[in-house]
This record gives C-alpha cells, sequence and structure tokens, in this order.
C-alpha cells in the first residue's frame, strides 16, 4: 500500500467487510480477461459467502481460476473542514492554496480489499447456514419465513465460500478540528 499513513488494521477491514452492503468480487477469466461483480456478501469467521446462479461466467471463471480479490466500501462523505469565513481567508493568499486539495476538495472513505481463494460449498448445513447469514443481513425483518424460502431455494443456487487470505484496509478520515487521521489514530 502506498499511503502508509492511511492503511488500517485487519480489525478495521473486518468492520468494513461487515457493515458493507455489497461487494465487488474481481478474478480474472479463462481468456485472461478482468471480471467484477457487485455481490451481496456475508463474513463469517475468516470466510466470505454468496449466493449464485448455477452456471454462468462467474461459475466458469471459478472453475479455471479459484483466486479472487474483493473490494468493500464502508463510509464515504465529503468532510466540512472550513467554514466560509476560512475559505474566504485562504482564497486572498495563493500560497494557501494547497489547503483546498488538502481538505476542501477531498473525500472521507474507508475501504477494505481481501484476496483469497474461492470454493463452491456443497455441505448441505454450511450452505444453509451461508444463506441465513446473508438473509439476516440483508433481510433481517423477515427471518420468520426464511426456513420456508430455503427449502424452495437452496437447491437454485450455488453458494460460494472465499476462504479470507489477506485483509488489507485503509481510511481517510478528518477529527473535529480538521486535521486528518493518520497512522491508525482513532481520536
Amino acid at each position: 500500500m502506498r499511503r502508509k499513513d492511511r492503511e488500517m488494521g485487519k480489525e478495521f477491514g473486518i468492520e468494513v467487510i461487515d457493515k458493507s452492503r455489497y461487494g465487488v468480487l474481481s478474478m480474472v477469466t479463462e481468456n485472461n480477461e478482468p471480471y467484477g461483480v457487485p455481490l451481496s456478501i456475508v463474513r463469517d469467521g475468516d470466510n466470505l459467502y454468496f449466493h449464485s446462479a448455477r452456471e454462468g461466467k462467474k461459475v466458469k471463471t471459478f472453475i479455471k481460476n479459484p483466486n479472487v480479490s474483493v473490494v468493500f466500501v464502508g463510509e464515504v462523505k465529503i468532510p466540512e473542514n472550513c467554514t466560509k469565513e476560512e475559505l474566504d481567508e485562504i482564497a486572498k493568499d495563493e500560497s494557501k492554496a494547497a489547503l483546498l486539495t488538502r481538505k476542501v476538495f477531498t473525500t472521507e472513505y474507508e475501504s477494505a480489499v481481501v484476496k483469497g481463494r474461492i470454493k463452491l460449498v456443497e455441505n448441505e448445513q454450511e450452505k444453509t447456514k451461508a444463506m441465513r447469514l446473508i438473509c439476516e443481513k440483508h433481510t433481517p425483518t423477515k427471518m420468520d419465513y426464511f426456513d420456508m424460502a430455503v427449502r424452495e431455494g437452496l437447491g437454485k443456487v450455488n453458494i460460494y465460500k472465499i476462504e479470507m487470505e489477506e485483509i488489507k484496509a485503509k481510511r481517510k478520515k478528518y477529527d473535529v478540528f480538521g486535521e486528518e487521521m493518520k497512522w491508525r489514530r482513532m481520536k
């Protein structure tokens, strides 16, 4: 990672994964082409799970090359680090222009990138558990109907597990004084 000052630890990466609504799965096809798809993904320990159609480009790609990467994006926002009065003062002095790019025309963000190997889940209990976790994350208020739905639909989809081998996390965030919080500083 080039910006070591913005690098965060594995625990932070796990938090980003857990709160992200989706992840973008990236792989390389048998024709050596990049291929990425957004998916509803859930984490359980050191594994990620998602469901998929039983055939198609993804399925063919997994068989040929199980090495994948998944990107998760957490909170993203434009910070308000300067008041109108402070901006007007900066605008009077060309030597302060760098403050505009550093504090005004910027974005706060958090992300996690996972590298791992993908496997088709074949064990019925593990498949059901994975679907339950996915549904609890995305449709928690509908879980009273899960058992009926999983009995009907589980045989129509593939469930995949990504064994996470590496998690890299990154963040850009400002404190209440408008100073960037670097080197894993939390407050």
